[in-house]
């Protein structure tokens, strides 16, 4: 688990910047007819078909929902679902045109290969507007301390694979940063949500996670009693 596992660190400012982190759970496949050749989807696309039949997860491009979802580019231009697909998650995050700044953050504290690495994740990912707030300023500083950067990463990492079916049976996850407290799941379809985080886009799939891109950052210790 390598240099993600950071514990005991308290948690009380904005901070930011999240995406992925490590697991080390079994791989899945996906057993529906769908492929990555189906049609990008639209901001009118709601409810999730739910192709991940066995539980493992796995999402194709049927299953992606959610209002941002048509600002992802089309066919198998870079960053769309036909292109992020095949790729390991840093990889396809990185041709996100909703995730820069998330990206920047991952490449900051040198996780893009320990991400890819990883078999079966669930990752909820800040938009770029969920940094607004923050600042460049900010940004810039937390990016340049990997330290504390890296158990906020954590909080948005689950070290199993669900797709938007699974998340809202589980109602409550616990991800990597296990001092960070619950993950709470709310809602279903376009009015899902992650820790009152709504779901812009959610079930895009790749290699080896399926995510979602949520509009706020989330707090370790929001959920701490």
């Amino acid at each position: 688990m390598s240099k993600l596992r950071v514990a005991g660190i308290g948690f009380t400012a904005v901070a930011a910047l999240a995406l992925t982190a490590c697991s080390s759970n079994d791989s899945a496949s996906s057993g529906s007819s769908n492929s990555a050749s189906a049609p990008a989807p639209s901001s009118s696309m709601s409810a999730p078909m739910s192709s991940a039949a066995s539980g493992d997860g796995v999402t194709t491009n049927a299953d992606v929902f959610g209002p941002a979802c048509s600002q992802l580019p089309q066919g198998s231009a870079p960053g769309s679902l036909d292109s992020m697909g095949p790729q390991p998650v840093a990889s396809a995050a990185s041709t996100n045109p909703l995730l820069t700044k998330l990206v920047a953050a991952v490449k900051a504290t040198n996780l893009v290969d320990t991400l890819n690495s990883q078999q079966a994740i669930t990752v909820f990912a800040p938009a770029d507007p969920a940094f607004q707030a923050l600042g460049d300023a900010k940004f810039n500083e937390l990016a340049g301390k990997p330290d504390e950067l890296a158990p906020i990463l954590q909080y948005h990492v689950v070290g199993k694979r669900y797709d938007a079916k699974g998340l809202e049976s589980a109602k409550s996850l616990e991800s990597l940063n296990t001092a960070g407290g619950p993950l709470k799941i709310e809602g279903s379809g376009d009015s899902l949500t992650v820790n009152g985080a709504k779901v812009l886009c959610g079930n895009i799939p790749t290699k080896n996670a399926t995510v979602f891109v949520i509009d706020k950052v989330l707090t370790p210790g929001t959920n701490k009693n």
